[in-house]
């Protein structure tokens, strides 16, 4: 099994290549024969009916991004031909090598850190308080601006090594007149796979940095482990997406306590949850294939929190800058149904000589400020240093 795959216009240059990678393998596929714009409450349907036309060319799949706002267009593409993986590779490292490094970078926090904290502030007093929000996760982000265009290519090989990880480059839409932008990140988080009547998705909530240093890394790792917060930050998450998906499964397994899941630069706490379809036919696929499953857990409590609904109006209250993509979705779904979709973390949106990158942390009754904005600090790492920083010379207060 392998859950990557890559999309592109005809022309080599990068401007409608879409690249899903992970250590498992890659797939490039080149041409686009459509685009989908659909709401996430019809992207099922949508999907479906694609599926069902002639628009669904050899290759048979679509690929793309779902926005953080459901109320939002998803961008997905309809490839025209599948690459093996060897000339992927090469592609990739073609488009990689193409131009310098952009530095030096200018970064400037959106919000502040401070302001951030702030925020965070303002969340612990409504989830104190006497209405029905009990998780919200707030994002912020850092603009960073250089010299000389950003290649999203680069960024991408820069950010391989990490098993934990999918990688990918999500072109995505722009007025017209503008730069070409995509989606560049590296997401420990699998919001749905589904392969015939299997699904699995296996969310992640509660985290904390890794340091070098083994001894004190594991320390953080046991301390995550047993942190009474993290751990009811993690259960909302779990509960959520059980209520949703066992309606459809005849049967769903979900373990009693998460296990933890370590990237280069966190430790996470993760569940696997693993369920049976009722219905996998291809009848069913305006609710049952991968893309309309994803779209019905999306945004999960992970991104968003809890009730949804509170928690997404909190979020537009609170945040300054627009998520966009950002804590949305990247993946594929292909004719069967099949397909996988991974939950857009560790990311920066790129365009033209700026990367704006976002984090985020999820925020319960008895969170701390100053600990959610050094939690946001360390998730920035992995995208900091595809950028070619010197961690240690950024300034504190980042």
């Amino acid at each position: 099994m392998t859950n990557t795959l890559a999309a592109s216009a005809t022309h080599d240059d990068g401007r409608a290549h879409l690249l899903l990678q992970s250590h498992e393998g890659s797939r490039l596929c080149e041409g686009v024969a459509a685009v989908l714009s659909p709401a996430l409450p019809e992207l099922g349907a949508a999907v479906a009916r694609h599926f069902a036309s002639p628009l669904a060319v050899e290759a048979g799949l679509l690929a793309g991004a779902l926005p953080f706002d459901r109320a939002q267009a998803a961008h997905l593409m309809a490839p025209q031909r599948l690459v093996d993986a060897a000339p992927a590779q090469a592609w990739l490292q073609r488009m990689a090598a193409r131009g310098d490094a952009p530095a030096p970078w200018a970064i400037t926090p959106q919000p502040s850190r401070t302001r951030y904290e702030e925020a965070v502030a303002q969340a612990v007093q409504r989830l104190r308080g006497p209405d029905a929000l009990h998780k919200v996760v707030l994002a912020r982000t850092l603009r960073a601006h250089a010299a000389q265009p950003v290649n999203p290519w680069r960024l991408l090989q820069r950010l391989a090594g990490d098993p934990g990880v999918m990688r990918y480059v999500v072109p995505l839409p722009v007025p017209a007149g503008e730069a070409p932008a995509w989606l560049v990140g590296a997401t420990p988080e699998l919001l749905l796979s589904r392969r015939g009547a299997r699904i699995v998705s296996e969310p992640l909530a509660g985290s904390a940095a890794r340091v070098g240093d083994a001894v004190q890394s594991q320390a953080l790792a046991d301390a995550l482990r047993g942190s009474a917060k993290d751990q009811q930050e993690h259960r909302y998450v779990v509960q959520a997406i059980a209520d949703l998906l066992a309606p459809l499964c005849r049967q769903l397994r979900v373990p009693d306590a998460p296990s933890l899941h370590a990237t280069a630069t966190m430790w996470h706490l993760g569940t696997r949850i693993e369920g049976e379809l009722k219905d996998s036919s291809p009848e069913g696929l305006g609710a049952t294939s991968s893309a309309a499953l994803a779209a019905l857990l999306h945004p999960t409590p992970a991104v968003c929190g809890t009730p949804r609904a509170l928690a997404a109006q909190a979020i537009a209250e609170l945040e300054s800058v627009p998520r966009g993509f950002y804590a949305g979705a990247v993946g594929w779904c292909d004719a069967t149904g099949d397909g996988d979709w991974h939950v857009a973390l560790r990311c920066a949106r790129v365009q033209g000589h700026e990367a704006r990158l976002f984090a985020g942390a999820g925020i319960v009754a008895d969170s701390v400020p100053a600990l959610e904005g050094a939690e946001t600090r360390a998730k920035f790492n992995a995208m900091l240093n595809a950028l070619e920083l010197d961690l240690a010379a950024l300034p504190s207060d980042l």
